[in-house]
């Protein structure tokens, strides 16, 4: 019997995995990878390793979970060292829960290697501190895929009214949606809001507005997928710390001078 590896990649920035995650990918006969992890990281694979692609577009899935878990087992079962290579975090809307009871449930030994979530290393890569001591005490990560029903309401005031800082992943299709929501319940419409797409990586992106008009600034600037979404007071902090983006433009300076 193998092993199962469910390794964090990180929100993008290869540097950004943990040294473990890095060690089982270096070790690992199977690499089953999606398709926000930076490809970046398969070079550190050995050469003869199967690298197999599950990833997933918004309304479209290349492998069903199914099919996933069934190769975790199958793989395993062969006496392989496996790695299940996720961007982020196993543990936060990555599926990895139910990718280790099925590895339980057919008796595979299996670790977790936590990632760096999006929800916390994108924001900071924004210059956005998901909590601070003046501004927020508490923090929520959501999903964006949201649906209408009494459950998703009750949910909603207690983020609109409860939580100083939310963090909302794979929400770009339905922001009117929670914008409107949390307009609803009680959070103010001039709530400082960001949207960060490619966060840690060179193509970031960073939209800023209310709540009330940030819908309106993401279309314009056309931002799309993979982004988060960050409400709270904590974005306006943005202003005096954005220190990505000030890097970004030394590095570029510096090559437009050396050229």
């Amino acid at each position: 019997m193998g092993k199962v590896y469910l390794v964090g990649a990180g929100p993008g920035d290869p540097e950004l995995i943990t040294v473990k995650g890095l060690m089982c990918i270096q070790k690992a006969d199977v690499i089953l990878y999606d398709r926000l992890i930076n490809e970046e990281l398969l070079t550190y694979a050995k050469k003869e390793a199967e690298l197999i692609f599950c990833g997933k577009l918004p309304g479209y899935h290349t492998m069903q979970q199914e099919t996933i878990n069934h190769f975790l087992v199958r793989h395993a079962k062969k006496g392989k060292i496996v790695v299940r290579l996720k961007g982020g975090d196993p543990f936060v809307f990555g599926r990895g829960g139910e990718e280790a009871e099925m590895l339980a449930k057919h008796g595979i030994d299996f670790e977790i290697v936590p990632g760096i979530t999006s929800g916390i290393a994108v924001a900071a890569y924004a210059g956005i501190p998901v909590t601070h001591r003046d501004f927020s005490s508490s923090v929520a990560f959501i999903t964006g895929h949201q649906r209408a029903d009494s459950q998703e309401e009750i949910k909603w005031e207690s983020l609109a009214k409860g939580i100083d800082t939310i963090a909302i992943y794979m929400g770009i299709s339905n922001l009117p949606y929670i914008r409107d929501r949390l307009i609803k319940y009680g959070k103010a419409p001039s709530t400082p809001a960001a949207v960060i797409q490619w966060g840690t990586l060179y193509e970031q992106k960073t939209v800023t507005a209310t709540l009330e008009t940030i819908v309106e600034a993401v279309q314009q600037k056309q931002i799309e997928n993979p982004s988060m979404i960050i409400i709270g007071e904590v974005v306006a902090l943005r202003e005096k710390i954005q220190w990505f983006e000030q890097l970004r433009f030394q590095a570029s300076s510096f090559a437009n001078e050396a050229f």
